[in-house]
């Protein structure tokens, strides 16, 4: 890892996709100038995630993904593309891409765990649209080794475990938590995820959009392994920045050692006594 600044675009989608796609470029591209070497999107960000509309902008030949890909290319970025619905025959899956500065992807990952909840004001079906992803990874690069995430993947513990395994140093997570679990438990999950791991985190979020039926908390940021918030954007749009310094993570790892610490020998093992 060596120190590098990243950049989280907050936008704010409506029902246009083409301007919506617009925007978060124009977001982007501000952001190019202002001296970040990593930019980030947020989770479906071209568009409010309302399922029932979803199916409407899922793409097969990936029309929005070359779009960023060229960007990246055209500015030399590293960028998290945020999430998007990609159809593959019949399946739509909620997939993001981690692109380099060549304009190539050099990591791909989708949702694995389906946000299918009825809550209080709240009931959501993610499974009566996406399809499960059944893989996560780490790609190293000039900047950091890196992993993904998306929204609700974060609730659970292994998943993160699994990437900082594979010597993720930071994790990107595009999100869209909600007015109802997002003031819950939005910091306390990231910040969990980064202490208990000690890794950065970087969360992704549309801003709120209160004509949409789906309301996203917001509140992208970035997290430093000690459980800071190093960064962090309101309800509204807007680009956030932070500097991603090497040796907190070093710090963190060698002063309070968790990693060296864990006791494989006896996790997963069942209680016989109960």
């Amino acid at each position: 890892m060596i120190p590098f600044k990243i950049a989280i675009c907050q936008n704010k989608p409506g029902f246009n996709k083409k301007a919506n796609i617009a925007r978060a470029l124009e977001m982007l591209t501000r952001a190019a100038y202002r001296g970040v070497d990593l930019l980030m999107l947020p989770e479906i960000f071209y568009y409010p995630y309302e399922l029932d509309r979803l199916k409407q902008v899922a793409e097969e030949k990936g029309e929005t993904l070359t779009i960023l890909r060229e960007w990246a290319a055209k500015y030399k970025k590293y960028l998290c593309t945020g999430s998007l619905a990609q159809k593959r025959g019949e399946k739509i899956f909620n997939t993001a891409y981690f692109i380099n500065p060549q304009g190539e992807v050099i990591l791909e990952y989708s949702k694995c765990h389906l946000f299918d909840v009825d809550l209080p004001a709240l009931s959501v079906q993610e499974s009566a649209i996406i399809t499960k992803g059944w893989r996560v990874d780490v790609v190293s690069c000039s900047l950091a080794k890196i992993g993904m995430l998306i929204c609700y993947d974060i609730r659970f513990p292994e998943m993160a475990r699994q990437l900082m395994a594979s010597g993720a140093e930071i994790i990107l997570v595009p999100a869209a938590f909600n007015t109802i679990t997002g003031p819950a438990h939005w910091h306390i999950t990231f910040r969990a995820r980064a202490v208990e791991n000690q890794c950065f985190i970087a969360a992704a979020s549309p801003a709120r959009n209160n004509r949409t039926k789906y309301k996203a908390y917001g509140h992208s940021l970035v997290v430093d392994p000690w459980g800071r918030i190093l960064t962090e954007a309101g309800v509204k749009e807007k680009t956030i920045i932070a500097k991603i310094e090497p040796h907190i993570l070093k710090d963190t790892r060698s002063r309070l050692p968790l990693i060296k610490h864990r006791r494989e020998d006896i996790y997963g093992k069942k209680n016989e006594n109960l």
